[in-house]
């Protein structure tokens, strides 16, 4: 089991290596890049983060347990302009994981893999016909410590969810900072490829089916800035990405929210210091009571803090 872990966060840092990254998606990375891509053609690059700890106690009186942690993000980015149309695409993965062997052992802390690719064609002004293709899902099982010490039943893997969503709408690109794509027309296909977590309904599917059709509305927004004026910002990026989805069908009422928020500080060269947020609200994904009642929807939230080795081109 570890051995595989180690292959797979193997694999994400060989990819990053020669090509460089940031923690979120790269559409940070493509609207700083958009005053570059000006002119006609291909344009590509990208950006990778390693953030590696250790702690190693002997005889210490104050007590504490020897860890190591290491997690490892690569970003890419290729996006193509002729003329009046437009297509952007985006590969984000990361794995990270933290490893306290005297007692809890091996834990993964991130877990992700995001693709997009975006065709847009200019209609008038600042407005573009677009369509949009996202695929996201994980690469390992993920598992409930606190609901399971022992941890040997996975509550998530790879496939298991896995959201596969196609929009067509009109995206607004005022300047090389802020998009917006507004989709009235969206289809949206929750998958859960397990025996055992589909017989349960997990993440919204009736149980025993393996996947569940949504047909809604979608927003998306995205704003980033690296330029800031202030003398004490003109080394921080600041990225905002938020996703709107209403079901049409199901409860139009709940808002399905996913919010990233990235803020990087450029030290140097080589070094960052990244602070990675993601609010996530999913009215069909449930949590248990653990007072026995009925599992209920609740917002999710997650916070990464890293200082590594960055390198971008």
């Amino acid at each position: 089991m570890k051995s595989k872990k180690a292959i797979l966060l193997g694999l994400i840092l060989v990819l990053a290596f020669p090509i460089a990254a940031q923690i979120t998606s790269t559409d940070a990375q493509l609207r700083s890049q958009e005053s570059k891509a000006a002119e006609d053609g291909w344009h590509a690059g990208g950006v990778t983060t390693v953030n590696f700890s250790q702690l190693y106690l002997s005889n210490w009186a104050a007590g504490g347990e020897n860890s190591y942690s290491l997690n490892g993000l690569v970003s890419l980015f290729a996006s193509y302009k002729k003329n009046s149309l437009t297509w952007d695409n985006t590969l984000d993965m990361g794995y990270g994981f933290v490893n306290q062997y005297q007692s809890q052992g091996y834990r993964k802390t991130d877990d992700k893999f995001e693709f997009n690719s975006k065709v847009g064609y200019k209609a008038f002004s600042d407005f573009y016909y677009s369509g949009l293709l996202n695929f996201k899902t994980q690469f390992d099982k993920g598992y409930d410590y606190k609901a399971d010490p022992e941890a040997l039943n996975p509550i998530s893997k790879f496939l298991a969810p896995a959201y596969l969503t196609a929009a067509l709408g009109l995206s607004y690109q005022p300047n090389r900072y802020f998009s917006a794509l507004i989709a009235p027309v969206t289809g949206r296909m929750t998958i859960v490829n397990d025996e055992n977590l589909s017989s349960i309904g997990a993440f919204g599917v009736d149980p025993g089916s393996k996947t569940r059709m949504e047909f809604g509305g979608y927003i998306r927004t995205i704003y980033s800035k690296n330029d800031f004026k202030p003398e004490f910002l003109k080394n921080v990026t600041l990225t905002s990405k938020l996703d709107l989805f209403s079901n049409y069908l199901d409860n139009p009422q709940y808002i399905d929210v996913n919010w990233e928020v990235l803020i990087s500080l450029k030290v140097n060269r080589f070094l960052s210091v990244n602070l990675n947020t993601n609010l996530v609200y999913d009215y069909d994904v449930k949590f248990a009571d653990p007072d026995g009642g009925e599992p209920k929807d609740k917002v999710q939230f997650k916070e990464l803090l890293g200082v590594g080795f960055s390198l971008n081109f």
